[in-house]
């Protein structure tokens, strides 16, 4: 047997009990504590939360505390977002402006051990965004111990005919994200990570060239089979139960999804469930009366992550032609619970479905989305695609791929490349 890799990990964002990218850290870190011999570093906010996972400080982590900076950050990213839920590029700057101050302590406090070689990996999973820079990353190059970065993803531009909708989301700053490449931090980062984790194909472009040879695609999300499981009745394949799962704003689709399938709710040959809640409720409901198909229309509201299962196993297909994700995580979960998914040809869920998993919408203005949406539902109301046949390839697909004991040993598969126990750089067969 070889030996486990000694590995620092970095998460600033990391926390069980949260969704979104703090989930994505705990996840990943939890997985690959089965794997490697992990400490993580994690900020002092995720402290108590680590303890109730079972955690002990100084033996399993160790909490930074930046709060005094961090505060007032948090305050000034709430004035600027826009509103809830909103403006998350600005958010994004605002947390980064925090960051180097997180990693200097950390410095402060691992220095000496990464420089006496304690860890063979040092591996930053948080924050996702490609543009907080590392000095971690040169720092832990001179002390000749791999730097390992990633999974990066994030800054997808957003489709030209969907302006308005990227301005009712108050993505301002979203037009000059780009200058962070000219970032000296940045350009730092790449050319001292010994491996680039990129956690889209999108992301993986915006490297720069001098970067590739290093760069890897592990897509960001994954799932946890013993949560998001297929335990439905089978019988549900014979009819068009569809479920759109996400949060109620104009990008996410769900004026498509209704719009798309009204002709199918009005005849009783299809049922909708939307769950979620954001400012659209009202609307969404509104237009579900006004077409007439409001008794076809379940809305469930807000529901706690853990229990989306319970929801989603009833249904067949997964309608969520949203034209802007980054991971995609809810295409992942609502494959490994046996919907056949129809996402818009675009960004995360795109890299996810395959053609023989699932259907793919052309990226085009919003009328072009519900006529295509259309077509698809009604080649499925007509009896012409085999719904369970479908769904038994998703699963297979997310099990093979996509759970986070599989992406675990996708990452240590890096951290053999970059340590010389493998040669080869890693190819996890994505596509």
């Amino acid at each position: 047997m070889t030996s486990r890799h000694r590995v620092l990990l970095i998460a600033e964002q990391a926390n069980p009990e949260w969704v979104s990218v703090p989930l994505v850290g705990w996840s990943l870190a939890a997985a690959l504590r089965r794997q490697a011999d992990v400490h993580i570093v994690t900020q002092v906010r995720n402290k108590e939360a680590f303890e109730r996972a079972g955690l002990v400080e100084g033996r399993d982590f160790t909490a930074i505390d930046t709060e005094a900076l961090m505060a007032p950050l948090w305050k000034v990213a709430d004035l600027l977002r826009g509103g809830k839920g909103k403006g998350w590029t600005t958010v994004t700057a605002i947390q980064s402006l925090s960051y180097p101050l997180f990693e200097r302590m950390i410095w402060k406090r691992f220095g000496a051990d990464i420089r006496a070689g304690k860890y063979d990996v040092v591996h930053r999973v948080t924050p996702l965004s490609p543009t907080a820079a590392s000095s971690l990353a040169r720092r832990c190059r001179k002390a000749g111990v791999p730097f390992v970065v990633g999974p990066l993803n994030g800054g997808i531009p957003w489709p030209r005919e969907f302006t308005r909708e990227r301005h009712q989301e108050k993505e301002w700053l979203s037009y000059v994200r780009g200058l962070y490449k000219a970032m000296p931090g940045i350009k730092a980062t790449w050319a001292n990570s010994a491996a680039i984790i990129a956690g889209s194909l999108h992301t993986r472009s915006e490297l720069p060239a001098s970067a590739q040879g290093r760069a890897l695609y592990i897509p960001e999300n994954a799932i946890d089979p013993a949560r998001f499981a297929d335990r439905g009745d089978k019988a549900r394949y014979g009819a068009l139960s569809l479920c759109f799962i996400g949060r109620l704003v104009p990008y996410k689709g769900p004026d498509i999804a209704i719009e798309a399938a009204q002709h199918l709710l009005r005849a009783g040959k299809a049922t909708l469930t939307i769950v979620g809640d954001g400012p659209m409720m009202a609307e969404l409901k509104a237009l579900a009366a006004r077409l007439g198909v409001e008794s076809a229309v379940t809305f469930a509201g807000w529901v706690e992550h853990a229990d989306v299962p319970k929801i989603a196993h009833g249904h067949s297909v997964f309608l969520f032609p949203s034209v802007r994700e980054f991971g995609g995580g809810a295409v992942i979960e609502a494959m490994a619970l046996g919907l056949v998914p129809i996402v818009a040809d675009y960004g995360g869920p795109a890299e996810i479905v395959s053609a023989d998993t699932g259907f793919k919408l052309p990226i085009g203005a919003r009328e072009m989305l519900v006529a295509e949406a259309k077509a698809v539902l009604d080649e499925m109301a007509a009896g012409k695609q085999d719904l369970a046949t479908l769904a038994a390839r998703g699963r297979e697909r997310i099990d093979a791929l996509y759970s986070w004991d599989r992406k675990a040993a996708q990452v240590v598969q890096v951290y053999d490349w970059v340590t010389g126990k493998r040669a080869d750089k890693p190819d996890f067969g994505f596509f």
